[in-house]
């Protein structure tokens, strides 16, 4: 069985944090925050300390990738036809 984990996002939110408070207190802007909880695969090994800290959980619990695929969404593919 898979151990359970919360997206970056879900952290906040617990934490009653909103994205222009975690931007400030990052020195990031509200977009950075946004992009890196949509999809933390990339992020700055810097960045997911502080946000850890912030949000007092430890990495173990965190999910770190693509939160639409924590969500089970995925991407539908349409494939094209070939014409005669």
């Amino acid at each position: 069985m898979e151990p359970f984990k919360i997206t970056l996002r879900a952290a906040r939110v617990n934490c009653g944090l909103t994205t222009k408070e975690v931007a400030e207190h990052t020195g990031k802007c509200i977009d950075t925050i946004s992009k890196y909880e949509m999809d933390s695969t990339n992020i700055p090994q810097d960045l997911m300390i502080t946000l850890l800290n912030l949000y007092k959980v430890p990495f173990s619990v965190i999910f770190f990738g693509r939160e639409s695929e924590k969500l089970g969404f995925k991407r539908i593919r349409k494939r094209r036809r070939a014409t005669s």
